[in-house]
């Protein structure tokens, strides 16, 4: 009875060759031609179409394939259009012929269910493993004889005559695996002194594989040890010449070196390795799968989990990913530490699938069966019990060094049993989910890899001379893999594959998100299988979750917004996310902060539109999250400007939104999450959300004057002009044009703010709306500052005013009259400017406004400095600066030390007014490229006036190309200013 052979351990049945597997006499071959036996007889099998699917599910050993692998193994890209009839009538055809408990239906798939011993590649492979056993115990000719008797098993080429992509991969597989074992049995030959003999099968083999290194090593070694010393080093010469020809290499450094060994005629090359006697010893299990040869990077990873191996004591440790994403690299990193550990660990290393992310786990009490017989424990001295069998586990391990890899874990309960109890023994696991409750396990989070790492991993698969020539498109390629090794992995091989595509073709194929998924896939490697498993797991109500949460467009979600797009209260959703991280879909980015990994939003999203129902749910569920941000930004705006009628003015909203106590939380809160915020914008265009995206925008105006985020806000605002102008939504491209009118105000570009600001006026009107009607002269008015058409800018400013007093907005008053205190200044009305900064500051204290207070001050003191009252312009300007620095504004920060600098200029301190201009550039300020132009004139004056002429002459030098560029008339200036530094 095959009760214990734990799926994914590598353990070869111990049947004798007279016993016969219950219920079935049935034997296959794909060593050769697909065959099917039944004793001596051969049975029907089939067309080649038909052979090649019993080959797809025999390669699967008992595990079900889906009816959509079956067509992909068949016709890969281009399946007919009857591939499922056909698949169907194939399997049939296939079940009559085998039986029905042979050939299953299940899951919307087929498998085959047949004893290991009942297929000639199995068999194959658990020969190569008493081999592998055999050569570690130092038994080479027991290691000789099972691999000959492995090989013995092919009947020709694996597979043979069969059609399909499937069929080619494997065979390509199957064959570079024969001739490893071919290589391995030739290197026992010579170890056990048999090398006049191998030279014969060498040369053949060479001169069939001439590029193969390995073989050409070996018989340089069989030559020279027969005393042909020339010929070994004539094969060496024909080798370097060959590798320059065909692909412009050097011969691999082992067969440098071994051609130096043979030119100094070394003596211990000469004699084959010293044969010990087979003793008789415990089994040692060596079951580790193979390390990937291109093994890349996670050298903080490898150092501390190895030193934690082999510490004396031994250790439990968990590796996962972060947050658990499938495809992160756990098993390749696990077994590469395990196979760097194996020196520590003399008595064996044992390994296991436990198929935790499937839909059945593998059962400990199996498990523990195949790693007791792996061990030397007679089938019929393994307990029944669980408990039994993992008390005998750990009095076998007791007094031996063996490593344990558990690899892909269900949960902490499925592995328990499976730890070893003593020490000197260590146990490495991996799982999708961090195992908190596994005590005393060292859990390492896996993220996925950093750019520089993916990059040489994509590299080393795809050749260094291709990415070397394409280097941005590489980069753009694992950037759309979201740095994950399995997705770098696959695209790597498909172009590997490709000679004919160019890395540009690839990295073009997947920019296009909606196809990413599909385009990651290569032979039985896909992303959106991986991800597949953890979702069929999730519960309705993960799932649900799972899928709306994609939707959202930010970086990562707050847990306040996404119990509003999950319509859930805040402790009911955080249990939800909670649960959706430890089952690896999410990742907790930070204490209530959710994101995905990009794949896995695509894949959310795919399942969204493939699940959700009805589909109006989508659309709901950004809708509440486009209220929970206008709710919260609103009352972020009303509580940094009292009295500002804006919020009275914006849409309504369904959804509530938080709350906060005083203005520095809810500064905390918009800048924290601007990122989201203008996402959540990008993304609400559609003709039912679109206004109230234009109205986030306004309530949300901080953002453009931020500097971290103008960017950012300019796309989304021309995003929702666009969109309101598509409509012919009047009211919403007026907003939206008055909000880009800030935006290229910050920026510097005054004609750009001009027209913008003009056209919102007319909307304005059209639309009868008081919010750009009153804004919109305002913000032509300081354009008009700006480009010197000062008289113009005045009777803005005044229609703004007019239309503040009659919606009531004394905030908006406040700032046009401040604004107009600059227009007076420039028309040499110093004394009315002075005035009317101060009424605007008077409206500003009684609304209790901080942030516009700044403003107030700021234009008293430009007015007070061109008073020549400086003492009184400092100080009102150092209060501003203050101010700005508290309400985060660095933008305006700079354009006050600008201020500064000429108003110490101005007061005969040259070194201060440097001093304040260098911060200014620091930080920019309101006015772009204009503004460093500006800044940089006036450093030139400072430095001019502390003896630095050369560095003034370098600052006005840039300040003119800005100028020139723009067409300002400020290069006028400017080079009257060169003029006498040249002279000098």
């Amino acid at each position: 009875m095959d009760r214990d052979n734990g799926p994914g351990v590598r353990v070869p049945e111990q049947r004798t060759h007279g016993e016969r597997a219950a219920g079935t006499e049935l034997r296959f071959t794909v060593l050769g031609p697909v065959r099917v036996w039944r004793g001596s007889e051969a049975l029907p099998s089939g067309s080649p179409q038909q052979r090649a699917l019993l080959a797809a599910l025999l390669s699967r050993h008992g595990r079900t394939a889906t009816a959509a692998e079956l067509i992909d193994a068949l016709w890969g890209d281009e399946p007919p259009s009857q591939a499922l009839a056909t698949v169907r009538t194939y399997a049939s055809r296939l079940r009559k012929t085998l039986g029905q408990d042979i050939l299953v239906s299940e899951a919307g798939g087929y498998a085959v269910r047949i004893p290991r011993e009942a297929l000639d590649l199995t068999l194959a492979q658990d020969l190569a493993v008493e081999a592998e056993k055999a050569r570690g115990s130092g038994d080479r000719r027991q290691a000789r004889a099972l691999i000959n008797k492995l090989l013995g098993l092919w009947d020709g080429e694996a597979l043979a005559s069969l059609p399909g992509p499937y069929a080619e991969n494997q065979r390509t597989s199957l064959e570079e695996w024969r001739l490893q074992l071919t290589e391995t049995r030739l290197d026992l030959d010579l170890e056990l002194g048999c090398h006049a003999e191998a030279v014969s099968e060498l040369t053949a083999l060479t001169a069939a594989q001439p590029l193969r290194e390995r073989l050409r090593e070996l018989l340089m070694v069989a030559l020279y040890r027969s005393g042909r010393q020339a010929e070994a080093l004539a094969v060496y010469a024909d080798t370097r010449r060959l590798l320059a020809e065909e692909l412009g290499v050097d011969p691999r450094p082992e067969l440098s070196q071994l051609q130096q060994r043979i030119l100094r005629a070394d003596e211990e090359l000469a004699r084959p390795s010293d044969e010990p006697a087979p003793a008789a010893a415990p089994v040692r299990p060596a079951q580790l799968p193979a390390t990937v040869p291109d093994f890349t990077g996670r050298a903080t990873f490898v150092r501390e989990l190895g030193d934690r191996l082999v510490t004396p004591e031994g250790a439990v440790m968990a590796v996962s990913a972060l947050a658990g994403i499938g495809g992160v690299g756990k098993t390749t990193l696990a077994v590469h530490i395990a196979h760097r550990a194996r020196p520590h660990f003399p008595d064996g290393q044992l390994y296991v699938d436990l198929q935790g992310a499937g839909a059945t786990a593998a059962e400990p009490e199996t498990v523990l069966g195949a790693f007791l017989r792996a061990l030397g424990t007679a089938d019929s001295a393994i307990p029944d019990s669980l408990d039994e069998r993992a008390a005998l586990y750990r009095s076998t391990l007791d007094g031996r060094r063996i490593l344990v890899l558990l690899d892909n874990a269900h949960d902490a309960a499925q592995i328990r049993p499976l730890l070893p109890g003593t020490e000197g023994c260590a146990a490495l696991v991996t799982s999708r989910v961090r195992m908190v409750d596994l005590a005393g396990a060292h859990l390492v989070d896996l993220d996925v890899m950093s750019p520089e790492e993916a990059l040489q991993l994509f590299t080393r698969i795809v050749g260094d001379e291709r990415v070397r020539s394409e280097r941005e498109a590489a980069l753009d390629v694992v950037a759309a893999c979201g740095f994950l090794p399995l997705a770098i992995r696959i695209a790597a091989s498909r172009l590997a594959a490709r000679r004919t595509w160019t890395v540009s073709v690839l990295a073009a194929k997947l920019a296009d998100e909606r196809r990413r998924l599909d385009e990651l896939q290569a032979g039985d490697l896909a992303v959106k299988a991986t991800f597949e498993l953890g979702y069929g797991q999730l519960e309705p109500a993960q799932a649900r979750a799972f899928r709306l949460l994609g939707l959202a467009d930010g970086p990562d979600i707050s847990l306040a917004a996404a119990a509003a797009l999950l319509n859930l209260a805040p402790h009911t959703a955080e249990d939800l996310l909670e649960s959706l991280v430890d089952t690896s879909l999410l990742e907790s980015a930070a204490p209530g902060r959710y994101r995905y990994h990009d794949l896995v939003r695509l894949y959310a999203r795919a399942c969204a539109e493939r699940d959700e129902q009805p589909p109006v749910e989508r659309e709901l569920a950004l809708s509440r999250l486009l209220d929970f941000y206008l709710a919260t930004a609103a009352g972020v705006y009303a509580l940094e400007r009292p009295g500002d009628r804006l919020v009275a003015h914006l849409e309504p909203t369904r959804h509530p939104g938080l709350t906060f106590e005083d203005r520095h939380s809810a500064l905390d809160w918009l800048y924290s999450e601007a990122h989201c915020l203008l996402a959540c914008v990008q993304q609400s265009t559609g003709r039912n959300m679109l206004r109230r995206a234009v109205d986030l925008l306004w309530a949300a105006k901080d953002l453009a004057e931020s500097g971290a985020n103008s960017k950012s806000y300019e796309s989304a605002a021309l995003t929702t002009r666009d969109a309101a102008r598509t409509y012919g939504d009047a009211r919403a491209e007026g907003r939206a044009r008055t909000t880009i009118t800030n935006v290229h105000i910050v920026a510097g570009r005054f004609d750009e703010a001009e027209a913008e600001a003009e056209r919102a006026m007319q909307l304005a009107r059209s639309a009868d709306d008081p919010v750009p009607n009153c804004w919109a002269p305002n913000d032509r008015g300081v354009i008009a500052i700006y480009q010197g058409r000062h008289e113009e800018g005045e009777q803005h400013l005044l229609q703004a005013i007019e239309n503040f007093r009659a919606d009531s907005n004394f905030v908006g008053q406040a700032s046009a009259l401040c604004n107009l205190s600059r227009i007076h200044v420039s028309l040499g009305r110093v004394s009315s400017a002075i005035e009317l900064a101060q009424q605007g500051i008077d409206i500003y204290d009684r609304m209790g406004l901080s942030l516009r207070l700044a403003n107030g001050r700021y234009a008293l003191g430009i007015a007070l400095t061109r008073a020549g009252r400086l003492p009184e312009a400092l100080n009102q300007l150092t209060e501003a600066l203050a101010l700005f620095h508290d309400n985060r504004q660095p933008l305006w920060e700079g354009v006050t030390h600008f201020r500064l600098a000429e108003a110490h200029l101005a007061a005969h301190r040259p070194t201060l007014a440097a001093a304040h201009a260098e911060q200014a550039i620091a930080l920019r300020g309101i006015g772009g490229e204009w503004r460093r132009g500006t800044v940089l004139t006036v450093l030139g004056k400072a430095l001019d006036s502390i003896g630095q002429p050369d560095r003034a002459r370098a600052c006005w030098h840039e300040a003119l190309a800005i100028y020139e560029q723009l067409g300002a008339p400020e290069a006028e200036e400017t080079r009257l200013l060169l003029t006498p530094v040249a002279a000098a």
